[in-house]
């Protein structure tokens, strides 16, 4: 169970006690400050009945026990616990016997101050000595003093153990609350955004035939807001962390991406990350113009790919993108230049070679990163045009040649009608394993007009495509498999090996859909609807991609973060993308292109923002949609 509202987290087992073993603890900016809050009543812990998630910062824990003076077999005292994130701890026993109760209530505290790379990696560290603080106990260390206040006061208090104690009386059929308050002093780290998050991440609201619909937009909003940072440098600028607990900070290419599938939520966020990233953006050297990134797992059959490459690409194209949802012109212009940085380094590093390599990790050339490449040459293109900056014609040209010389390379021509590769080796060998990566493919762009951006592939390697991705190999039921199931070292659980990835998942669902193949598009929409159902909306980054089966649940992967920047903006994509939002808002339009089918009957989301505006728009059973809310300047495409 884990409350998060970044920096502050509180992680511990669905009983609710924190025990100071695993990663249990309240932590701040990655640091653990309260590692040990054991309850326990008449010297007992409460016997659990249930745990649930109240919000993304707020968790309940119910538990019963039977008081001295009851009769009986059954639970006569209630005890609830009400977790927030930020560090206060609500317990509340409710006695339903006939006469006042007298219990004693212990809690005893520990910290040990770990950092949580050292807590994940199971190293033990000791706890530090605590001492009395008023109305309960401090403890101190390099990382700032950090003190637990109790109200009401405990009436014994032992530095010694870590131990409050009451005696508390219960009248008859009343209830009796203890509430801890968790206080720290740190500087230098990045601030909570819950003041300003509501503003970021728009109030959007799902209704329709389909109930999940609203529970997975509302969970999704919820844990967008969840992780929103802010640099205490720079407070006015928000971006997203990329999950909890194993990556609280900024991860360039996720924060991008997130940003890039929340757009339907308002440009506030895009604006945010783009600025933050801005600043960290090569000034000079080989790198200059592309963005840092650290590198990553590529799966079983690939070197460690560059997640610096794919910021670097995804910067362009979220600029061109916010600027259709709305994002000003000024603030267009402000980032314009770190745009043409990112542009510029594309052009040299395929002066030489056509294809964009992961120079710094082994020279592979992978599928998806070329199809960021051409995504970002031509959206960059028409931003460039638009704002009357040259390069445009460069862009446009280097992708059309492109275009042919990548179908000739990354198709490998088989009996069954052909397939993308995953890569091109540095010698140029190429990686023939089927990859959820090759759904990137059918993810081009918008541009103006409502119009996507051509794909690189053509008509008959686009059907192709929709029908591997389609096909039980890749479509676990639960969503797309990241390596197809027939493939050498597939393994379920593998990150880039197998697994299901939340937001992969989503851009073939988007993707498919563009291009017509609706049949496949609702297979991936119905499994990922499915799972996110059985993890209660909450998505994690992904789940082992073992097949569906009658009766069964998605497994869920010990290493995703939950929540998670990604899948929760991929679930947002992926409601709009039903509705077939597509605006430019500098042609002041907007079009309507409804997934055929209307896979979840009708539905209808509010709460949208395009132009700064509300926007809200339904889509019938039928698979007519309409807006009905909308900035006055926009008018309606066909």
């Amino acid at each position: 169970m884990m409350c998060v509202a970044l920096p502050a987290l509180a992680i511990s087992a669905r009983h609710g006690q924190l025990t100071g073993q695993g990663l249990d603890g309240f932590y701040h900016a990655g640091r653990r400050l309260l590692s040990r809050c054991r309850l326990r009543v008449e010297g007992r812990e409460p016997l659990p009945v249930q745990a649930r998630m109240e919000g993304s910062d707020r968790a309940r824990f119910v538990g019963v026990l039977r008081s001295s003076a009851g009769q009986g077999p059954d639970p006569d005292l209630v005890v609830e616990r009400l977790r927030q994130a930020e560090g206060v701890e609500r317990i509340t026993l409710r006695s339903s016997a006939l006469r006042p109760v007298r219990v004693s209530v212990e809690i005893s505290l520990g910290t040990d101050f770990a950092d949580l790379g050292t807590v994940a990696a199971g190293r033990p560290v000791p706890e530090v000595p605590a001492a009395v603080h008023g109305t309960g106990l401090r403890w101190s260390s390099p990382h700032g003093p950090v003190a637990i206040t109790a109200a009401p006061p405990a009436e014994d208090v032992v530095a010694a153990a870590g131990l409050l104690r009451w005696d508390l009386e219960i009248p008859a059929g009343g209830s009796r609350t203890v509430e801890l308050r968790l206080r720290h002093e740190r500087s230098g780290a990045a601030g909570p955004v819950r003041a300003t998050g509501g503003a970021v991440i728009g109030e959007a609201v799902a209704t329709g035939d389909d109930p999940r619909a609203q529970a997975l937009l509302a969970a999704a909003t919820a844990d967008l807001r969840a992780l929103l940072l802010r640099d205490l440098a720079h407070p006015t600028q928000v971006h997203l962390a990329a999950g909890a607990p194993w990556r609280c900070g900024l991860a360039p290419a996720d924060a991008l991406a997130a940003a890039r599938m929340a757009l339907p939520l308002g440009t506030a966020l895009a604006h945010g990350t783009l600025r933050t990233l801005a600043r960290t953006q090569y000034g000079s050297g080989p790198r200059r113009g592309s963005l840092p990134g650290p590198p990553r797992d590529a799966g079983p059959h690939l070197p460690p790919g560059s997640t610096g490459v794919e910021a670097t690409l995804l910067f362009p194209v979220l600029l061109a993108e916010a600027r259709r949802w709305g994002l000003g012109e000024r603030e267009v212009t402000e980032l314009l230049p770190a745009a043409e940085g990112c542009l510029a380094w594309l052009r040299r590093e395929t002066r030489a070679d056509p294809f964009l390599r992961d120079r710094e990790t082994g020279g592979a050339a992978r599928v998806e990163t070329q199809a960021h490449a051409y995504r970002a040459a031509l959206l960059g293109a028409d931003l460039l045009e638009a704002f009357d900056r040259p390069g445009a014609v460069e862009l446009r040209a280097w992708a059309t040649d492109f275009a042919p010389l990548f179908r000739g390379s990354f198709w490998n021509e088989d009996r069954g009608g052909g397939r993308p590769v995953a890569a091109l080796l540095a010698d140029d060998r190429p990686v023939p394993h089927l990859c959820g990566a090759a759904a990137h493919l059918l993810d081009t762009g918008l541009l103006g007009l409502g119009r996507p951006a051509p794909g690189l592939l053509d008509r008959v390697q686009t059907g192709q495509l929709a029908r591997l991705l389609g096909g039980p190999a890749m479509d676990s039921g639960w969503g797309l498999r990241s390596l197809a199931a027939r493939e050498p070292r597939y393994n379920p659980f593998g990150h880039r090996g197998g697994a299901v990835r939340v937001h992969e998942t989503a851009v073939a669902v988007t993707g498919l859909a563009a291009a017509g193949y609706d049949k496949e598009a609702h297979g991936l929409l119905r499994g990922l609807l499915s799972a996110a159902e059985s993890f209660d909306y909450r998505l994690p980054e992904m789940y082992a991609g073992e097949q569906r089966t009658e009766g069964a649940l998605p497994w869920p992967h010990p290493a995703a973060c939950r929540p998670a920047a990604l899948p929760a903006a991929a679930a947002v994509h992926l409601l709009v993308a039903l509705a077939g939002l597509r605006p430019d808002v500098p042609a002041r339009s907007v079009t309507l292109c409804p997934l055929r089918g209307a896979p979840l009957g009708e539905l209808g989301l509010t709460g949208l923002v395009v132009a700064e505006h509300a926007f809200a728009v339904r889509v019938s059973r039928l698979g007519v949609a309409m807006v009905e809310e909308a900035s006055p300047a926009l008018q309606l495409g066909a």
